[in-house]
């Protein structure tokens, strides 16, 4: 019987990602370097026989989807539910000129205050709400591992709230490198657990995990 895992894999590396601006819902493409990482990883991620593929729908997950797509002969299905945080007036710009700008509140959010982002933005809150519903509907029946392809902000959220973090903690949870992945499967009693975090490989067995040794 195929183990059901869920996989989620952020795109590869943008232009603005190598500015450290805030991308959000702007739609930025992978550059020469993400579109190599993509191609890298999908060769990876095909070893988990992926059953499903659900992507954001901005241009540069949609890149890293395709990747796999070619390699697996599965369809995209996309889905704004995947999208980043929109950033409100943060996004386009970098990290310092935020900072610069608006310090406290740019901290803070960053340090998992769950106000919106850029002041018109979006909550971290509505975004793990608007995209577990995308993950709920998709892994209804799952027998096997499908991969959401989405962004670095939204997967802490993912995780942070599947995991059933309190949300102060969610910020605890390290990013994902470009083309990276996290992995959650279900433990016994049928309860997610993260068996892989930022992670460029397949799951191994963790021998000797219930004997504690």
């Amino acid at each position: 019987m195929a183990s059901t895992r869920i996989v989620l894999w952020r795109h590869g590396q943008t232009d603005w990602n190598i500015e450290n601006r805030f991308q959000g819902h702007t739609d930025i493409p992978l550059n020469s370097v993400g579109r190599f990482q993509v191609e890298h990883a999908a060769k990876v991620l095909i070893g988990m026989n992926p059953i499903k593929i659900v992507s954001s729908d901005l241009s540069r997950t949609r890149e890293t989807a395709y990747a796999l797509a070619q390699l697996s002969g599965l369809p995209i299905i996309t889905d704004i539910g995947l999208r980043e945080t929109d950033g409100g007036n943060w996004e386009g710009k970098t990290g310092a000129e935020n900072r610069a700008k608006d310090e406290n509140k740019f901290i803070g959010w960053l340090h998992g205050d769950d106000f919106p982002a850029g002041d018109i933005g979006e909550r971290r809150s509505e975004v793990a709400a608007r995209a577990r519903k995308v993950l709920d509907r998709e892994m209804i029946d799952a027998n096997g591992t499908v991969v959401f392809v989405t962004h670095g902000g939204a997967a802490r959220c993912i995780l942070g709230s599947i995991l059933e973090l309190p949300f102060e903690k969610w910020s605890s949870l390290g990013g994902l490198s470009n083309a990276s992945w996290s992995v959650l499967e279900k433990n016994s009693v049928g309860r997610w657990f993260l068996s892989e975090h930022n992670a460029g490989s397949i799951p191994e067995p963790v021998f000797g995990n219930e004997s504690l040794s």
